[in-house]
């Protein structure tokens, strides 16, 4: 009898995938349209992201991890010092790094500040993904592409791809991850088949809240906004078929003038933060909520070691 070959097994490949580059390239969007839902909030605001956010793609090869880290930034507060340390500390840990670059912003100091940054960290691949492409024509897309091309042979960077991709046109997305998955190692699954993020349910409600809350406010304020799920418990009383979800939360700024830009003439902004923050969050929960704000001062929270705790950071 002939011994029978056994057929080659297909391999699965599991592992993480960090995007890094400077606040505002677009890397909580295009993680959002590669997990196929919101996982990561998304502002037009710089320095939108705090928490490191793990978005997971499944596929039949393979589990795509991606860790969504805060812009990399020159600091001004202590908060900021935090979060590169979060940024540094994830290049460290992961597979493979995505450097988001917008096609609408010629490469600048702080891109270059970033490369310089992963020129250092020699073992881990590096893809430079172009962002935003639906907000240029094709000639400036291709000097965007010599320009990354051209920085990462001053800089001794040896990019594995560099790819354009639109994420809100959704334009070449899957790409990005099919050119991320053959960079990762071989590896069963990491998390259950159906998980989205392992972000806790708590910190994605209060992210949501404060995404709707940065909508609209002025300028400064943005840094200033943190928000504390206090509670989040079922309605007593209330029938199998019509649950109700309480959740209690804190909207903190840093000056008591602050609070009357955030709650608005008679209370309107803040209705509308609830309003808009409420939608976003029952359908992540997939269940009614009754939303309570409040608004609180944090004194200068951003420099506070001990404020910073309290809150999160």
């Amino acid at each position: 009898m002939s011994a029978r070959t056994p057929e080659t097994e297909a391999v699965h490949r599991a592992g993480f995938a960090c995007f890094v580059g400077r606040p505002n390239a677009g890397k909580s969007t295009l993680t959002n349209a590669l997990v196929g839902q919101k996982v990561a909030i998304t502002s037009n605001r710089p320095q939108t992201t705090r928490h490191t956010v793990r978005g997971i793609v499944h596929r039949p090869d393979a589990q795509l991890i991606l860790v969504d880290t805060p812009g990399l930034h020159k600091p001004r507060t202590l908060l900021g010092e935090r979060l590169n340390d979060v940024v540094r500390t994830t290049w460290a840990e992961v597979d493979v790094i995505g450097f988001c670059l917008p096609a609408d912003q010629k490469l600048g100091p702080g891109d270059r500040f970033i490369a310089k940054e992963l020129a250092e960290i020699k073992k881990t691949p590096k893809v430079a993904i172009v962002t935003k492409t639906d907000l240029v024509d094709s000639k400036t897309l291709a000097e965007q592409l010599i320009a990354i091309d051209q920085l990462g042979r001053e800089l001794g960077i040896e990019w594995a791809e560099i790819v354009p991709v639109s994420a809100v046109g959704d334009k070449q997305v899957r790409l990005v991850a099919d050119l991320l998955i053959p960079l990762l190692p071989e590896s069963p699954p990491l998390y259950p088949e159906g998980d989205l993020t392992d972000e806790p349910e708590q910190v994605m409600v209060a992210e949501l809240i404060r995404e709707a809350a940065l909508e609209g406010v002025r300028d400064e304020l943005p840094h200033s906004i943190a928000v504390v799920v206090e509670e989040m418990i079922p309605r007593e009383g209330r029938p199998a078929d019509r649950p109700l979800l309480d959740i209690h939360a804190n909207v903190y700024i840093e000056r008591p003038s602050q609070k009357g830009i955030i709650i608005g003439p008679k209370g309107s902004r803040l209705k509308e933060v609830g309003m808009k923050s409420r939608k976003h969050i029952e359908a992540l929960l997939g269940t009614p909520v009754f939303l309570d704000l409040h608004v609180k001062v944090a004194k200068d929270w951003q420099r506070d070691p001990k404020q910073l705790r309290k809150l999160g950071f």
